[in-house]
C-alpha cells in the first residue's frame, strides 16, 4: 500500500503536532515543568509543523526532506536528553535561566524559591522504563521516515 505525498506530509505533521499537544499536556495538566533540554525538543517539532503546513501546498523534495531534518535534529536532542538521563554523559551546567538584570537580592532569592526545579538529569515520567525523551526519539525517528516517503513520493 503506498501512501500519497500530501498524505505523507500530513502524517508527520501530525505527529508532530501530537508530540507537541503530549509535551503541552504533561507540562499543564500533568504539572510537569520542562527542563532546558525538553524544550530544546520542542523547537524541531514546531518547524516540522510549520513545514507540513506549506508542504501541503508546494511541490517538490526540499520541503519534506527540510521537515525529516526537524524530525531527525528532535530525535538527536531526545537521544542526547536520555543520555543525560541515563548518567551517560553531563548534560548543560544550566537547565533553567531568566533574566535577573534590574532584581534586588531579596527579589532574586524570592524568585529562585518561587521556581520550579526542573533538572534535565532526572526523569520525571517513564513508561516500560523509557522516559519521555527516549520516547520522542522514538516517535521522531519514525518520524523522519514518513518525511522521507514523502520526498521520495513525487505524487
Amino acid at each position: 500500500m503506498t501512501f500519497s505525498r500530501p498524505n505523507l506530509i500530513l502524517l508527520a505533521g501530525l505527529g508532530s503536532g501530537a508530540m507537541m499537544l503530549g509535551a503541552l499536556g504533561f507540562q499543564h495538566i500533568g504539572e510537569m515543568p520542562p527542563c532546558k533540554l525538553c524544550i530544546w525538543q520542542r523547537y524541531p517539532h514546531v518547524v516540522a509543523i510549520l513545514l507540513a503546513m506549506i508542504g501541503l501546498m508546494v511541490p517538490g523534495r526540499l520541503l519534506p526532506l527540510l521537515g525529516a531534518l526537524a524530525a531527525l535534529t528532535t530525535a538527536a536532542i531526545g537521544v542526547y536528553h536520555t543520555g543525560v538521563e541515563r548518567k551517560l554523559w553531563a548534560g548543560p551546567s544550566s537547565c533553567t535561566s531568566s533574566d535577573i538584570s534590574g532584581l534586588s537580592a531579596q527579589d532574586l532569592l524570592n524568585q529562585i524559591m518561587a521556581a520550579p526545579i526542573v533538572r534535565c538529569d532526572e526523569a520525571p515520567w517513564e513508561l516500560f522504563t523509557l522516559s519521555m525523551a527516549s520516547w520522542n526519539a522514538i516517535a521522531s525517528i519514525a518520524l523522519t521516515l514518513i518525511w522521507l516517503a514523502a520526498a521520495k513520493n513525487r505524487v
